[in-house]
């Protein structure tokens, strides 16, 4: 699943759009690469998400192409 679309499905970022930004603006990085929007995300992996001084690492638990609200946390876990 293409990284922009999972911040979104899993409501790490509450829009696509403004997931595309933050990638674009080189604040999300999978592993420890700046990652595009376009990357393939897999379980397993680990998001760094930085927004100003605030830095948010979560993990990879799972891919689905849409779940409901309360779900959602179910995706990832934080670091």
């Amino acid at each position: 699943m293409r990284l922009d679309k999972f911040l979104k499905v899993s409501r790490l970022i509450k829009r696509r759009t403004v997931a595309n930004e933050a990638c674009d603006a080189g604040r999300i990085m999978i592993g420890d690469r700046v990652a595009k929007a376009s990357a393939e995300v897999k379980a397993g992996d680990i998001i760094t998400i930085g927004f100003g001084n605030k830095e948010t690492r979560v993990r990879v638990l799972k891919i689905q192409d849409s779940v409901k609200k309360e779900d959602a946390e179910g995706m990832f876990e934080y670091l």
